[in-house]
């Protein structure tokens, strides 16, 4: 590599700390676990993330939601961006596109050159796939068209598309070279993504946006009226209640996998954001189930202890199940009482 690309690379990973700072205070935080090239990575891989979803947010927010007739188009050429960055790791592309050679030229999305150039740099070090950086836009098209969520089902691909597939992009950063344990990535960003909708059920109604599952609002005998209310009786406790277990069962599967990790301060790495977001779980219930009010958070002293217990006593925090397969929490209706690994 020439000199002038590494000092696009530096400033690349340079600019991506800077985002990550900035939005992601959490995932920051729990950065401080890795070390070296490892959470340049992370940061490179974060800022991925946050520039399409701050291309998708920006647009959604415009006009009370309307989203810009032009932002399908700019999807279209952020995918054909993701294949260019594959054209020297073939090997790595993914497999149910045409190689990257062969794809339709001229793509453009919302990362800086120099940001672009770390993150061919991370892909290349870590051999970090293309599969799930293209599901990630998958996920952000899915918000082009729907506001609602019919079921668990509609919610849970969603859920696999936008977060799920970070997982999948981060294990190998992580040092994570076995097969079994990208099924509990996935489920780590699925726990995640949950407790954020749970967490935010406020701010996307002001955006125009339902995502949770509108036939077990039904099943607690609620209507998204009674979200635009605000209110938090009995039904809604018990909603959130069962909302929540599934957000656990979930981490407690992605718990499972930590152990695949082999990085330095890796397993570490995971379990402190595994915790902290999972920590956003007790605050709801502390505060009543009560999310209409403002956004919840974990307290910074909590953030130190949680990072605490995990250096003195790492197997303490966010510990792996006992048993080999976590089953989600039975719904009152009857829905499907397990959910599986990764999505499409």
């Amino acid at each position: 590599m020439k000199a002038q690309d590494n000092t696009l690379v530096a400033r690349g990973y340079e600019m991506a700390e800077r985002v990550t700072r900035h939005h992601a205070k959490s995932f920051f935080f729990a950065s401080f676990m890795l070390f070296g090239m490892r959470r340049k990575a992370a940061f490179a891989l974060y800022a991925y993330c946050r520039r399409l979803d701050d291309m998708v947010d920006v647009a959604d927010g415009a006009d009370q939601g309307a989203v810009p007739e032009d932002l399908a188009e700019r999807l279209v050429r952020a995918r054909r961006a993701v294949g260019e960055l594959f054209l020297e790791t073939p090997e790595l592309a993914d497999p149910r596109m045409p190689p990257p050679a062969t794809r339709a030229s001229g793509g453009e999305g919302p990362w800086a050159p120099a940001e672009l150039a770390a993150l061919v740099d991370c892909i290349r070090r870590f051999r970090v796939p293309e599969q799930p950086m293209q599901d990630l836009i998958s996920g952000m098209e899915m918000d082009l068209t729907k506001r609602r969520y019919a079921s668990w089902a509609e919610l849970d691909l969603y859920c696999y598309r936008v977060a799920g597939v970070v997982g999948l992009m981060m294990a190998p950063m992580l040092g994570c070279s076995e097969e079994w344990a990208l099924g509990p990535a996935a489920d780590l960003g699925r726990a995640m993504q949950l407790t954020n909708i749970l967490r935010d059920v406020k701010e996307d109604l002001d955006r125009g946006r339902v995502y949770l599952p509108l036939d077990e609002l039904a099943a607690f005998g609620l209507t998204v009226d009674d979200l635009r209310a605000g209110v938090v009786d009995d039904r809604w406790r018990g909603f959130m209640r069962c909302q929540i277990a599934r957000a656990r069962a979930y981490y407690a599967r992605a718990a499972a996998g930590i152990p695949a990790l082999e990085g330095f301060g890796c397993q570490r790495m995971v379990k402190l954001m595994g915790s902290i977001y999972g920590d956003i779980l007790r605050v709801i219930e502390q505060n009543d189930y009560d999310v209409f009010q403002g956004r919840l958070s974990v307290p910074g002293t909590r953030k130190l202890a949680l990072a605490t217990a995990i250096l003195v006593r790492p197997a303490s925090v966010l510990p792996a199940p006992p048993a080999p397969e976590v089953t989600v929490p039975l719904l009152p209706t009857g829905f499907p009482s397990r959910v599986g690994g990764v999505g499409s």
